[in-house]
């Protein structure tokens, strides 16, 4: 056994329950590393001392704002991905830059293993094999199979500092892409306004770098429509289970509108191919395999369709919906000005278009 195991830690029942399971189980020290994905709540300073004072020999929280809305959440918005098979993927999204952290912690401090709370964690081990495939992978709450009153019940013996009860035993995993209430009913204000909000979107190369004009990185565009947004409620997700609700407000939004420019965009070939490599890069993304290397491939080909993504797209935030009510793309794959039946030209002349123009586009670079 490893004389230090790095545990990522979220502050929450589970991680927190790991940090003494592993102290008690293994002798081994402690390292919990928390990290920050835009998820507000709680001060993450508190988390910190949460986290010592359930027994870690010290606590690190890392910084992954700006990491994760450029590298996860964007790589999520032009691969249009929202849901798999009716489970959104909010969380599958977060989880590959959670295991880079622990992996680069790991090997900072010197620790042959990692560890995590979740009850269900391939996903965690899908990734540690990719980056860290030396690293042994520990899973202290999964191995007790222990129900949550359980675990509840092990925290208040030794008076820990987490605040859940068997009265509220909500399960919060939040993010700056969306949130997931898991065990109970989240709370929402159903309140909407009347008045729908206007936003226009601006894109470049399938980035969003402008909202009504004003530029933007993606963590303040993914951070001010989830604003927006959530007042008129749209991004209000069933999950497949039953069990948990989500909330992606920014993410629905910026999809939407990402999806009506592709629409414009997009020639129909590429379009066609990439609605396949769409379904199968969510697919990848829920089994947790964000590095594996179809994924890889997948992001390379879905990184050139977006080389011409950009324009501008305005919607009505409404009565739950992100409504386009309008967009404009700066390059298209067809001549619109076109009619066949006015100057003569036939369905194989458009047919061909697509290729034409993007023929041209490579000429003029």
């Amino acid at each position: 056994m490893s004389e230090r195991v790095v545990l990522a830690y979220s502050g929450g029942l589970d991680t927190s329950v790991a940090i003494g399971r592993l102290a008690e189980t293994t002798g081994a020290e402690v390292l919990a590393v928390a990290v920050d994905l835009g998820q507000g709540g709680e001060d993450l300073a508190t988390i910190r001392r949460r986290a010592l004072a359930c027994g870690a020999v010290d606590a690190v929280v890392v910084d992954a704002r700006d990491e994760f809305a450029t590298d996860y959440c964007l790589s999520a918005l032009q691969a249009n991905a929202l849901c798999q098979n009716g489970h959104p993927l909010v969380s599958a999204v977060s989880r590959p830059v959670v295991v880079k952290h622990l992996a680069e912690a790991a090997e900072h401090h010197g620790a042959r293993a990692v560890a995590h709370g979740c009850a269900r964690g391939g996903w965690f081990e899908a990734g540690l094999a990719a980056l860290a495939p030396d690293l042994e992978v520990l899973a202290p709450v999964r191995d007790l199979a222990w129900t949550r009153a359980e675990a509840i019940r092990w925290v208040e013996e030794r008076a820990l500092p987490i605040d859940v009860t068997r009265g509220s035993p909500y399960s919060v995993d939040r993010t700056v892409w969306g949130r997931v209430v898991g065990t109970g009913f989240s709370e929402v204000d159903q309140t909407e306004p009347d008045d729908p909000d206007e936003v226009v979107v601006t894109f470049d190369r399938g980035v969003p770098v402008a909202l009504d004009g004003e530029t933007v990185t993606a963590l303040q565009a993914v951070r001010e429509l989830n604003r927006r947004a959530r007042g008129h409620g749209v991004g209000r997700l069933a999950g497949g289970t039953g069990r948990e609700d989500f909330e992606a407000p920014g993410a629905v939004a910026l999809i939407t509108a990402h999806q009506a420019l592709e629409d414009v965009t997009l020639d129909r070939e590429t379009a066609r191919f990439k609605r396949t490599a769409e379904r199968r890069w969510g697919e990848l993304v829920h089994d947790g395999l964000w590095f594996s290397p179809l994924k890889n491939a997948l992001d390379a080909f879905i990184e050139t369709s977006q080389e011409h993504v950009s324009g501008e797209v305005r919607m009505l935030l409404r009565g739950g919906r992100a409504v386009v009510d309008g967009h404009r793309g700066d390059e298209s794959p067809y001549y619109f000005t076109l009619d066949s039946h006015d100057d003569g030209a036939t369905v194989d002349q458009s047919w061909d278009q697509p290729i034409t123009i993007a023929a041209k586009r490579e000429l003029t670079k």
